[in-house]
């Protein structure tokens, strides 16, 4: 084989992945929130989960966005299981679309006519807008003229091949003969991590007489089965609906596969059948891709009526992530390149850190009065703390390892709150560990003023942190803060009265100064937490429902 040949066979598979990348990127990255709009809307049910599935990774040709997508909507307790799993099944048909348009470059078509074309207006728009939406909306247009320039490049190539070496036509004979080619499926899959990819080089290569037609179809089935292995991976150290997500898709294909295997020669009958029906004079390209519609929309076929069997399956495995608490449970990389989804994520982590906080805040605060003894165990209570502080940690390392092109302004101003919400939170449990240090160092301190003034701030703090009327955040902040100033001119008339020693006047106002801060803390953290609650919105009406809630219908 020379090295022009080898170089054309490289380049032309280069220029196809690029080019999926490409499209992919731009069209995630121009929908933005409208991805996530779609996804709520037409997910309210499993079947129109197949459906939006299916539009969509035939849209940005890549079934693993579109399967990330769901995964980050199940995280983000915006879609069920049962609705995930739909877009999953629609998705494996999804891909399916890569076939026919390879099918249609195999037909001669003038690629130069139009994929030229495409990819100079989309690199003008990109010129002449380098940001935004429609920058991205360019990108994608280049990398589609780039899909149909790497297909040709690959179809030339393996043309060349067959001139070269002289091949005849390899066939699929016996049970030995199909594993053989369904095996070579699988393992350029796996290389390419893109079953778009080796969909493409098979469809070219049987084009191009280098296999048959049956040997073809058993490699494509390996495709099938092999694009599992980019789920597998991703789910390692992923969260437990991205491994069920996994799983669910593991099982799809492999049955698809199975299936497709046993009935190999009557799918093929069933498409000769077909196009004499209607008088279609289908090529061996036309020929595969419709074979691998067919089996995929077999396996929705065989799969779907046993869905509620399949979540109940799922839902019932890989809970011991879910059961560490220090772990959290609504965040993993799957989700990390496509920010405007890991927005919701990170509310929804978030909204589960804030129930830890207020325990801790009525631990440490309710303690009936100063000078009695804290029930919970310290060792206890430094391991909750502990907790609190290395989710607040995953939540910003997550946030730092989100992609950050083509970030929206609105995805950005997100991130803004969520940080600072984030940061809130860190620092109620820095005020929280002050404070139950400080009560502790005043616990043999006996004296009437801290049973009076003190104690009776501290149950004022807890009063304001579960007041439950739809009072204002600002008008609780005064008040707290009117109260701290009240509390501190009276320790301070103490202590220059003599009533005080000077080392305990100054440990009980700094100790009220942490309240203080805490409390303000708490308050802004869930004013903001709130806000984007309600900015964010949901997709089913159900969701709607529970994202109105604030915080503090979970804590309460």
């Amino acid at each position: 084989m020379s090295m022009s040949l080898i170089g054309s066979l490289l380049g032309g598979l280069g220029l196809f992945l690029l080019a999926v990348g490409m499209m992919t990127d731009g069209l995630r990255a121009a929908a933005g929130s409208s991805l996530r709009q779609i996804l709520s809307d037409w997910t309210d049910t499993p079947f129109k989960g197949v459906v939006s599935g299916f539009c969509m990774t035939a849209i940005v040709q890549s079934s693993s966005a579109v399967t990330v997508a769901s995964i980050g909507f199940v995280n983000a307790g915006l879609l069920s299981m049962k609705q995930a799993l739909g877009i999953v099944y629609g998705s494996n048909v999804g891909t399916t679309i890569t076939g026919w348009l390879v099918a249609f470059v195999g037909i001669k078509l003038n690629i130069q006519a139009f994929a030229l074309p495409l990819i100079g207006v989309g690199m003008m728009i990109r010129l002449l807008k380098p940001k935004g939406r429609e920058a991205s909306f360019g990108l994608a247009l280049v990398g589609f003229g780039l899909f149909f320039v790497g297909v040709e490049v690959l179809n030339e190539s393996f043309e060349g091949l067959v001139f070269a070496f002289d091949i005849s036509k390899y066939t699929a004979e016996g049970i030995s003969g199909v594993l053989t080619f369904l095996a070579i499926g699988l393992v350029m899959t796996l290389l390419t991590q893109s079953s778009s990819a080796s969909i493409a080089i098979t469809i070219t290569a049987a084009l191009s007489d280098v296999v048959g037609l049956h040997a073809a179809a058993a490699m494509i089935i390996g495709a099938n089965v092999g694009t599992t292995s980019t789920a597998i991976l991703a789910s390692i150290g992923a969260t437990a609906n991205a491994k069920r997500v996994a799983v669910a898709q593991v099982i799809f294909n492999l049955g698809t596969g199975v299936v497709a295997l046993l009935i190999l020669p009557f799918i093929f009958l069933l498409i000769e059948y077909t196009c004499k029906l209607f008088g279609l004079s289908a090529d061996i390209g036309m020929s595969l891709a419709l074979f691998h519609t067919v089996f995929n929309v077999l396996g929705v076929a065989l799969v779907f009526p046993l869905n509620s069997q399949m979540t109940a399956f799922l839902e019932a495995r890989f809970r011991a992530r879910e059961e560490k608490s220090s772990l959290p449970k609504y965040l993993d990389r799957t989700i990390a390149a496509t920010p405007v989804l890991a927005v919701n994520a990170l509310v929804k982590e978030l909204d589960s850190i804030a129930p830890k906080v207020h325990h801790l805040i009525l631990t440490i605060l309710d303690a009936n009065s100063l000078d009695s003894t804290n029930k919970e165990n310290p060792t206890h209570l430094n391991d909750e703390l502990s907790i609190v502080r290395n989710l607040s940690m995953e939540v910003s390392k997550f946030i730092a390892s989100l992609e950050r092109t083509a970030l929206s302004d609105d995805t950005s101003k997100h991130l803004a709150t969520i940080l600072r919400i984030d940061q809130y939170f860190l620092s109620c449990v820095n005020h929280l560990e002050h404070i139950d240090q400080k009560r502790r160092k005043l616990h043999s301190v006996d004296l009437e003023i801290l049973s009076k003034t003190v104690t009776a701030y501290l149950a004022f703090a807890v009063e304001i942190i579960e007041d439950r009327h739809e009072r204002n955040t600002d008008d609780s902040l005064l008040r707290i803060q009117s109260k701290h100033d009240l509390i501190k001119t009276l320790l301070l008339k103490e202590g220059a009265e003599g009533k005080l020693s000077f080392d305990v006047m100054l440990d009980l106002i700094e100790l009220i100064g942490e309240v203080l801060r805490m409390v303000q803390q708490w308050l802004k953290a869930l004013k903001h937490l709130n806000r984007i609650q309600e900015e964010i919105g949901s997709g089913s009406k159900d969701n709607q429902v529970a994202a109105q809630n604030d915080v503090k219908s979970q804590i309460y």
